[in-house]
């Protein structure tokens, strides 16, 4: 590219970059909101009811995908019929679906509303069946000018029509029998009456004058309904026939308070963590950092605007996912820096040395990229709803990551390199002798210490061993299954007496303070307690100490079955993730000993990540389901960067022996391991500190898996990949002396062993 149109790009790229920042602020009069305005906020930000239901059916393979389909159609009909904004109604597992409603707070109304699992039916007064659910296209409310208030009209299909006309005709023929089933139920139902009935209960009973012989029908009163009595109604009856019984596995409520201060706080989290990478970008590589700064800053914009036009729902683990992927997308520009310096530091000027620079790292930033990426999408293919939105924003980071740091930071970069003023060695970081400002000077002999390195690994893994075994894991409520209720009582009251106040229910609770001052507390038992029952214990507390409905903070009920299938999808999604990126080492690196390697270290960290949650009795729960599969794809992020130097030094350096090759790819590559990691940490610390409790529990695995993910690439991986090469790199002479060794050594075994005769 010329240096004209470059010019005119870097202008449109710093254009893009002011008026994307400043219209997320302002937003663009009042027919264009801000960036707020257009993102969709998740029900830990939001806070509304959220519920997992399950089928109750015996099907399998087509028929039960066909069933939860059309269920799942339903389900998202009645939630569109109750007017809640941002809803969403997936899919989760082969028999399950979730149902989120941000913003609304009355759960137990909200569950039995959208859960209700009977057939809808048409029933004459004899009880028999007159039409289906799947009979009815639409229902809605509309003004009863005749007799004032609301009525409800309600459209058929072609078949529903046909078969409704029947039913109207021998309703009003008188010839109808009322069948005493209705007197059981305490229901007065008239001889001409078409029984709607929705979960075995009569939802609406209305009389009938004539044969409807239409497409459509109304349903009134004398006085009419009230707007309420009619939307109800006819949400009830738009929302039509479940295919499949549905049970309710886990379900839970939040306020917003909640999660609007845990955004605040991350938020404010966000840009001390963003500010502190990028002082220490312009410190590490000067003029250079700026420019990785301003790629930061777009990809920032680029991210968030495209979660909104993606309609994405952005939840709290989504934020950590964003701030995490900023720290990851810095690797890209130290990578491609790095590089430019070895170059100068041959000797190139620095407009070769940018150019042969950004061609040498590109192979290493895809190779890294990808196999986070693969991770990041077996992560939201297979995880749960929480997970998803942090996969999500990790896969869009990362992609977003490649194209700044490639494209966009090559514009100002080349830019630099033409210009006189520039195109110094001070602006790139280095001295006037050509040795970088700010580098890794020492020598590690990593591999002939390797043995020390593989003692401290396996002590950490049997120490965690250890504890896992005598005291077991701290399992969280997700896997045990069980109760949360967190309230706030306005002041700091006695834990005794509150378990006093509850001794009734017999739950056997954990009571823990929380927030501010103690004013908030946290109940858990491990008892399962559906809504209604939870609204007694809650209704209960609240009558003793006069609080209001804004006292619920969060009510939570987790099946046991939930943590299972958190088990199952963790393991299920580390095998696939490992098999994806094992097979995508082995054709980018061409030998399966690089991808053996790797997925060695991957075990290593999820092992020492355990070992030491089984140390410090970190809670193992939901979060900590999403932290490690994360792990997954830093930690082999960090290693392939290792590798692949250690791929390009084979090729340049045939005669030098395999362990001082490793050697010193590894301390080539240590300054971009430590500067990642650090401002990977950077960028997660503000917000551990400063986030709320559950945000913070998905850091940890995260920190942790950070940490080990660094130590495995450079302490572990590459010995390990040096035991599985080390004999294909001995000469003659060196073969015949190990195997002298191995000979001279069982001799003597067998020397001191002695002889029996």
């Amino acid at each position: 590219m010329k240096t004209g149109r470059r010019k005119v790009l870097a202008v449109l790229i710093i254009i893009l970059l002011v008026a994307s920042w400043t219209i997320s602020f302002t937003g663009v009069g009042k027919s264009f909101g801000n960036l707020n305005d257009h993102l969709k906020y998740g029900l830990d930000i939001n806070g509304g009811v959220y519920v997992l239901l399950e089928a109750d059916t015996k099907e399998t393979g087509t028929e039960l995908n066909a069933i939860m389909d059309q269920t799942k159609s339903v389900l998202e009909k009645r939630v569109n019929a109750m007017g809640v904004s941002e809803a969403t109604v997936a899919r989760e597992g082969t028999n399950r679906i979730r149902v989120e409603m941000p913003g609304v707070q009355d759960a137990e109304s909200a569950i039995k509303q959208i859960g209700r699992t009977a057939q809808l039916s048409f029933k004459l007064a004899d009880g028999s069946l007159a039409l289906n659910g799947d009979g009815i296209s639409d229902s809605q409310l509309a003004t009863d000018t005749e007799n004032g208030g609301y009525k409800i009209t309600i459209d058929f299909t072609g078949d529903g029509s046909n078969k409704f006309a029947e039913a109207t005709e021998k309703a009003c023929s008188g010839t109808v029998e009322v069948s005493d089933q209705w007197d059981q139920e305490k229901e007065a139902v008239d001889s001409r009456a078409i029984v709607i009935m929705l979960d075995d209960e009569v939802i609406s009973a209305p009389t009938v004058q004539e044969k409807i012989n239409s497409r459509s029908c109304e349903i009134t009163r004398p006085g009419g309904f009230s707007q309420t009595e009619a939307s109800e109604l006819s949400a009830l009856i738009r929302g039509g026939a479940l295919p499949a019984n549905l049970v309710e596995v886990n379900s839970s409520v939040e306020t917003a308070t909640i999660g609007a201060n845990a955004l605040v706080l991350s938020a404010k989290a966000g840009v001390i963590g963003l500010g502190i990478v990028m002082l220490i970008m312009l410190f590490a590589f000067g003029a250079l950092g700026l420019v990785a700064d301003l790629a930061l800053l777009l990809y920032v914009m680029i991210v968030l605007w495209g979660m909104a036009g993606m309609g994405a729902v952005l939840t709290l683990p989504g934020i950590a996912g964003i701030i995490l992927s900023v720290g990851m997308a810095v690797d890209s520009n130290v990578i491609i820096f790095t590089r430019i310096r070895e170059e100068i530091s041959k000797g190139k000027s620095i407009r070769v040395a940018v150019d042969m620079g950004y061609h040498a790292a590109l192979t290493t930033v895809i190779d890294a990229q990808t196999t986070t990426l693969i991770a990041a999408i077996v992560l939201y293919l297979i995880g749960t709803s929480s997970v998803k939105g942090f996969a999500l924003t990790l896969m869009l980071g990362t992609v977003v990551s490649i194209i700044t740091a490639v494209f966009v930071t090559q514009v100002f970069v080349n830019l630099m390199s033409e210009s006189k003023t520039f195109g110094t060695m001070k602006m790139f970081g280095m001295k006037e002798d050509g040795t970088p400002r700010a580098s890794w000077k020492g020598f590690v002999h990593f591999i002939k210490n390797r043995k020390i390195f593989y003692v401290i690994s396996a002590v950490i893994i049997c120490l965690g061993l250890v504890f896992g075994v005598v005291r077991g894991f701290n399992y969280g409520i997700d896997f045990t299954g069980g109760t949360m209720i967190q309230m706030d009582m306005g002041q700091e009251v006695s834990i005794d007496e509150v378990k006093g106040v509850i001794a009734d229910y017999e739950l056997d609770p954990t009571i823990v303070y929380a927030g501010q001052d103690n004013k908030e507390i946290v109940i858990k038992t491990i008892k399962d307690l559906k809504s209604a029952d939870r609204t007694k214990v809650i209704k209960t507390i609240s009558d003793k100490y006069n609080l209001g409905d804004e006292a619920v903070m969060a009510s939570e009920e987790f099946g046991p079955t939930v943590g299972k299938d958190l088990r199952h999808n963790a393991i299920k999604s580390i095998i696939i993730a490992g098999l994806c990126m094992l097979l995508y080492i082995r054709f980018r690196f061409k030998t399966w000993k690089y991808g053996v390697a790797a997925i060695a270290g991957l075990v290593h960290d999820i092992l020492i990540t355990l070992s030491l949650y089984a140390i410090f009795g970190f809670a193992i729960n939901n979060p900590f389901v999403a932290g490690i599969l994360t792990v997954v794809g830093y930690s082999i992020n960090d290693t392939i960067v290792v590798f692949d130097r250690i791929r390009e030094n084979v090729a340049f350096f045939k005669k030098k022996q395999n362990e001082d090759l490793i050697d010193t790819s590894i301390n080539q590559t240590l300054g971009r391991s430590i500067m990642t990691s650090v401002t990977t940490l950077f960028v997660m610390v503000p917000l551990f500190i400063m986030a709320s409790s559950e945000l913070r529990e998905f850091l940890i695995p995260l920190i942790i898996g950070v940490t080990a993910g660094t130590y495995s690439s450079i302490f572990m991986c590459s010995p390990i990949f040096y035991e599985l090469t080390r004999k294909e790199n001995l000469s003659k002479y060196e073969l015949m002396q190990e195997k002298n060794k191995k000979t001279n050594k069982s001799s003597k075994r067998k020397a001191d062993d002695g002889i029996v005769k």
